[in-house]
């Protein structure tokens, strides 16, 4: 993994930054209106003094110090994309098979689907409450400075990183059981991230999780995200046999 780290970092220098995203020219399975109104579940961030956010302010020191880790701070990094092809390119070692366009079409095909319909639930919850991020919050820089300025004044509450990296290793963890731990710990390393980043509070990665569990029960009941699920799983089963 730290070799392809690497590698990835060195292609996104070139590219200029790792927070680029392709054009969603994608169709997604429903809009936001159909998807769970976090607003209508989920308590709102944790009022300045409490306990609460207490422990995200111990959170947030927590995560400054793992910044002196350069293999931890350098994953970092690399999960500050949003490109869904590059994350699937970043989950591929966890999945157990290299997901890209020309080898799975259909398994990058109901990721980019999937964790872009399911992206649209934290737009509300972010405009609604406005919530400062804490570099903000603090006064400080980010693990990733060149984009602080950018972020300012989006709103933290919830985490859109977090909701990406979760729905993705929820859609992979279905394709391939058999990696599943390794799909969720990797998923979990991608909400931490963005606290090791110091881009987001802990509860802000919390709440992002229980939002995007309610979003992926709501696809399956939607049959083209199914079809699609059934397509990637086939396609997940025929390249697992040429790997026999």
């Amino acid at each position: 993994m730290q070799k392809f780290l690497s590698k990835f970092l060195l292609a996104v220098a070139v590219c200029g930054t790792v927070l680029c995203c392709a054009a969603d020219d994608v169709k997604l399975y429903m809009d936001a209106d159909a998807l769970p109104n976090a607003l209508n579940f989920l308590p709102p961030p944790p009022k300045v003094g409490s306990a609460a956010f207490a422990y995200d302010s111990s959170q947030y020191v927590w995560g400054k110090t793992m910044r002196a880790d350069s293999a931890r701070a350098a994953l970092a990094i690399a999960q500050s994309t949003v490109d869904i092809a590059e994350m699937a390119a970043l989950f591929s070692d966890a999945f157990g098979v290299e997901i890209s366009a020309k080898k799975t079409p259909a398994i990058l095909n109901v990721l980019k689907r999937g964790v872009l319909t399911m992206r649209l639930s934290a737009r509300g919850p972010k405009k609604f409450y406005k919530r400062p991020r804490p570099y903000e919050y603090f006064n400080e820089s980010t693990l990733i400075p060149s984009v602080d300025e950018e972020h300012r004044n989006t709103g933290s509450f919830p985490s859109s990183h977090t909701v990406r990296g979760w729905a993705m290793a929820l859609v992979l963890a279905e394709i391939n059981p058999a990696a599943q731990d390794a799909l969720l710990k990797y998923g979990y390393e991608w909400g931490q991230s963005r606290v090791i980043a110091g881009f987001h509070w802990q509860s802000d990665v919390d709440a992002s999780k229980l939002i995007i569990s309610g979003c992926f029960a709501r696809l399956h009941a939607d049959e083209s995200f199914n079809a699609d699920m059934r397509k990637a799983r086939a396609e997940f089963k025929r390249l697992s046999a040429k790997k026999k």
